[in-house]
């Protein structure tokens, strides 16, 4: 990795300012799902063992700017102090001379938390003056919040300016796989994108047209796409007023003609142009209303019967995206393919996630959606890895650059 991690600077006896995403749910005063708490558990022990002084923000919720007690870190600091065995000192919301008093006072070996730092009207602005005082707090810092890596608040980007950004394990996780899965990937490179809304993903389908060898299309945007080449969709989710747009999106990449057998011979509906092959769903599971008891049923792909709406993919997409993935060498997936929140339209995301964890290929999830999907279907722990950050996994992987990421200093 091309940034400075935690393992490139001395780090005992120094004041270590760290940005960590603790954003957990939060009920009658207790941590609920503590996932992204264990997740940060090994940078901060790290941290701690190399003899530093630290003193972690995070925000939680979206207080805009002022103090919330149903937003408080508070019990997240209790949480910690039972994880980490030793006290972690919380730092309330207070004036800028009170917090600095009290960060003062944290020892080397001493870990404090402070309040939740979207109380201060000045962090999502990214203040200047607001960075530069959270700065005066460390000697160095280290940003290991990547689902915040796409926003510039001072917790994130601005105090870069003021001290040495490093990055933490989770951060230095999330670019190694992402990034270098994109900008260097081990060939070939198939993407499966789901989602909603195509016109949510034009930056993410032209960034990665040029690069990857295989585009695999479901979910509600596939619907569109699909209406796009003149398929009657019935009553499915389309974004009819995007259907001029996902026409010309898709003529440089491969175009929206009728299916054809692909090149390589690996199924049906593969178009290739260049180096990239596009897939689009076979078959499609229907059903005759938007409910989980709702009559159901298999249709090819242009056979969606007047009425009824397309809600998953179906088991003959599922066999041909699989021996797309048998020959891959790395996977990428973002975004749901059906409504896995309901039982009857889960199959079709869990056989593409039990596809993926039987391939040789390097799988990289990213999308909180698509992570719940792999994560219901039992398969989370056979992925290479499960992106943490919604938003900012999938501005990475468009090609954007990222201010939590840009300001992290070179190697």
């Amino acid at each position: 990795m091309a940034k400075k991690t935690l393992r490139d600077i001395d780090l005992k006896g120094k004041r270590v300012l760290l940005r960590s995403e603790l954003n957990v749910p939060i009920k009658e005063g207790k941590v609920g799902d503590d996932t992204r708490i264990r997740a940060e558990l090994p940078t901060i022990e790290y941290i701690l063992g190399q003899g530093a002084a630290l003193i972690i923000m995070t925000h939680l919720g979206r207080p805009k700017g002022q103090p919330v007690a149903e937003m408080s870190v508070k019990p997240v600091a209790e949480y910690l102090t039972a994880k980490l065995g030793r006290s972690v000192i919380h730092i309330p919301y207070g004036s800028e001379g009170e917090v600095k008093t009290a960060a003062a006072a944290v020892a080397p070996g001493q870990v404090a938390l402070l309040e939740n730092i979207r109380f201060w009207p000045q962090e999502e602005k990214n203040d200047p003056g607001f960075s530069r005082f959270l700065a005066s707090l460390g000697d160095v810092y280290i940003n290991d919040a990547f689902g915040t890596a796409h926003r510039a608040h001072c917790s994130t980007e601005g105090v870069g300016h003021f001290l040495p950004a490093i990055a933490g394990f989770l951060m230095e996780k999330e670019i190694t796989f992402l990034q270098e899965a994109v900008d260097q990937p081990k060939r070939p490179l198939a993407v499966v994108m789901g989602g909603s809304k195509v016109s949510d993903k034009i930056a993410l389908i032209e960034n990665l047209a040029g690069k990857a060898d295989y585009l695999l299309f479901g979910g509600a945007m596939a619907n569109t796409l699909l209406a796009a080449q003149g398929k009657d969709m019935g009553a499915s989710k389309i974004e009819s007023d995007k259907l001029h747009i996902a026409r010309e999106m898709m003529e440089p990449v491969g175009g929206l003609g009728e299916d054809s057998q692909s090149e390589s011979g690996i199924g049906k509906g593969g178009q290739k142009q260049n180096r990239c092959q596009i897939y689009y769903p076979e078959d499609l599971v229907v059903a005759d209303r938007f409910s989980e008891d709702a009559a159901t049923k298999i249709v090819a792909c242009d056979r969606v019967p007047a009425g009824w709406m397309a809600l998953d993919i179906g088991p003959a997409t599922v066999k041909a995206w699989s021996a797309v993935f048998d020959q891959a060498a790395t996977i990428i997936w973002n975004g749901p393919l059906g409504v896995y929140e309901m039982p009857a339209f889960a199959k079709g995301s869990a056989g593409v996630a039990r596809a993926m964890a039987a391939s040789p290929a390097m799988t990289i999830v990213g999308g909180g959606d698509a992570v719940a999907a792999v994560m219901q279907a039992g398969y989370g722990e056979q992925m290479s890895h499960l992106s943490t950050g919604g938003g900012a996994s999938l501005e990475l992987l468009e090609g954007k650059k990222l201010p939590g990421i840009e300001i992290l200093q070179d190697k």
